[in-house]
């Protein structure tokens, strides 16, 4: 039976937990006593970064919620095996974007979906109603303009963009070498340049 997984929704800011380090998290996570301590702390020090990671890809924030959930819930089953050969950060985010990929794969389907630009459209409208988006008009015109990329050239531009990753760091996450990358990047930018110059 798995044990239950500790609540993850509390989004404080918790400065303590965000400056401990990796390798004190996986060493606790090893320890009966101290596993639940240890989640908690990777869940404070990593939760919100993969909360918006996710809901840049899928917008809506109730689906990102459940996503979050399923990852951490991952996590916490998979932790255990995790090994040093990859940054704890890196892994966290393949995990939260197999998960995002797969959720809008489904969804793709399941509406019958074929076409990148169908499905950028029905996000932007999702986008457009959500009470939750608090940006102002830039910010939405950017984002709908994210919306007409391929889910691959969204997702490289976002982790370089917005989380200020490293293409090396996104070549691990996307098992894509850096040259495809950077390439993915600067059509994503070119792209995005002629969508808001283009339109009202």
């Amino acid at each position: 039976m798995v044990e239950k997984t500790p609540c993850i929704f509390d989004l404080s800011n918790n400065q303590q937990s965000m400056q401990v380090e990796d390798s004190e998290i996986l060493s606790k996570f090893t320890v009966e006593s101290t596993r639940n301590e240890a989640f908690n702390l990777l869940l404070k020090k990593y939760q919100q970064k993969i909360y918006w990671h996710i809901r840049r890809l899928v917008i809506d924030h109730d689906d990102t919620d459940d996503l979050v959930q399923e990852v951490f819930i991952n996590v916490w089953k998979s932790l255990s095996n995790f090994r040093n050969d990859s940054q704890l950060y890196t892994w966290l985010y393949r995990i939260a974007t197999n998960e995002s990929i797969t959720f809008l794969n489904r969804k793709k389907q399941k509406n019958n979906i074929s076409l990148d630009e169908r499905a950028g459209y029905d996000l932007a409208e999702t986008l457009a109603d959500s009470p939750y988006f608090d940006g102002d008009k830039a910010q939405m015109k950017l984002q709908k303009a994210l919306l007409t990329l391929p889910d691959k050239q969204r997702l490289v531009f976002n982790m370089k963009y917005y989380d200020d990753l490293k293409y090396g760091e996104i070549s691990e996450i996307l098992g894509t070498t850096v040259g495809g990358l950077k390439a993915s990047y600067h059509i994503a930018v070119k792209k995005i340049e002629d969508y808001l110059l283009n339109t009202d």
